[in-house]
């Protein structure tokens, strides 16, 4: 994200921002990208930014109030396992890159100034005049770029990351952070057990407490289960 901040390329930043949008929102590939999907990608009309309660217009909010909004939402419409009409929102993770909030922002403020519809896809670039749009080839790409840069401390190779990831990442580093399951699944509109396996415990951090736990657990005494005689 960093690196595609410091970028004079319209086309980096945005592939940037859409990947962090896939990894706060556990989005599927087909909602934040353009490609042949039995979803359909959130779209401009789709986004609510705030700051604090207060709802900013999108259509008349300077760029310097969007900039300051502390809160931004997404409504779903024909996103897959998406009820119509429900809305997911986060607030700013307190990081300017690393944000739901702040990417929505710069992706609304970069749509608007290509004067944008309001059915337009937030996947859809406005570059040098001409309309490109985010694919999943292009996000996988990027990631894979990512993971080979920083190298095999990671614990997995490029080849082990795509679009799909994002999902599972996002729905880990929440498991990882002690959130509810049933609050995992709701945000990630899971509507069965599927969850599961995109989580993995194959985390240090997650994973360093419990033998611990499961010794000094394993000392306690069973409640005696001797009938009283009656008299």
């Amino acid at each position: 994200m960093f690196v595609a901040s410091q970028s004079t390329n319209t086309i980096i930043k945005r592939t940037a921002d859409m990947i962090v949008l896939a990894f706060f929102f556990l989005l599927r590939p087909g909602e934040y990208t353009c490609s042949p999907s039995d979803t359909q990608p959130f779209d401009l009309k789709s986004v609510q930014l705030f700051l604090g309660d207060i709802r900013l217009d999108l259509l008349t909010a300077t760029d310097a109030q969007l900039s300051c909004a502390t809160f931004a939402s997404l409504t779903f419409e024909l996103q897959k396992n998406g009820v119509t009409g429900e809305v997911i929102g986060l607030a700013c993770s307190g990081d300017q890159l690393l944000c739901p909030v702040k990417s929505l922002v710069r992706i609304v403020t970069n749509l608007r100034l290509a004067n944008a519809g309001p059915n337009t896809p937030l996947s859809s670039v406005a570059d040098n005049n001409r309309w490109k749009n985010i694919t999943p080839t292009m996000i996988s790409t990027t990631i894979k770029q990512a993971v080979t840069f920083l190298g095999p401390s990671l614990g997995f190779q490029a080849k082990d990351v795509s679009a799909r990831c994002l999902r599972a990442a996002g729905a880990n580093a929440l498991l990882n952070a002690r959130v509810d399951p049933n609050i995992i699944s709701l945000i990630g509109r899971w509507r069965s057990d599927e969850m599961l396996r995109y989580l993995t415990c194959q985390n240090r951090e997650l994973m360093k407490d419990y033998a611990r736990n499961m010794l000094t657990s394993g000392t306690y005494a069973l409640i005696p289960n001797q009938l009283v005689p009656m008299n």
